[in-house]
């Protein structure tokens, strides 16, 4: 399994649609991170302002159509994350089959990233 940040209502924009987050055109690749623990580094190094709340797709890579390389962070993984740790990158769009779960990010009191669970009203 491979993990995935998402607002919501990015996700659900397009229902009928491979999902492709704005940042594929630019990038090449859609972001994923390997774990929970360097998808909650991922989210307190670039998404601590975003909105709230915030949810992380599941993948099950062996349901995606795209080609998924695992690569090493450029130029550094964020902090928490080792300089060994290689982050699946997903070159098209999301196939919404190979979504397994969605579940939120859970924030302590400082608005850090702590946990990830079953997704409220869900």
């Amino acid at each position: 399994m491979i993990y995935h940040v998402v607002s919501l209502d990015v996700w659900t924009a397009r229902p009928d649609q491979p999902y492709a987050p704005d940042s594929l055109p630019a990038d090449g690749f859609v972001h994923c991170s390997p774990d929970e623990a360097t998808t909650l580094a991922v989210v307190n190094a670039f998404y601590r302002d975003a909105p709230r709340p915030l949810h992380v797709l599941v993948l099950d890579e062996e349901r995606l159509t795209a080609r998924v390389e695992f690569e090493a962070a450029a130029p550094a993984p964020p902090p928490g994350v080792g300089e060994d740790v290689l982050f699946p990158h997903v070159f098209g769009p999301l196939d919404r089959d190979a979504v397994v779960r969605i579940l939120e990010i859970r924030w302590d009191e400082d608005g850090r990233a702590v946990g990830l669970g079953e997704r409220q009203g869900a």
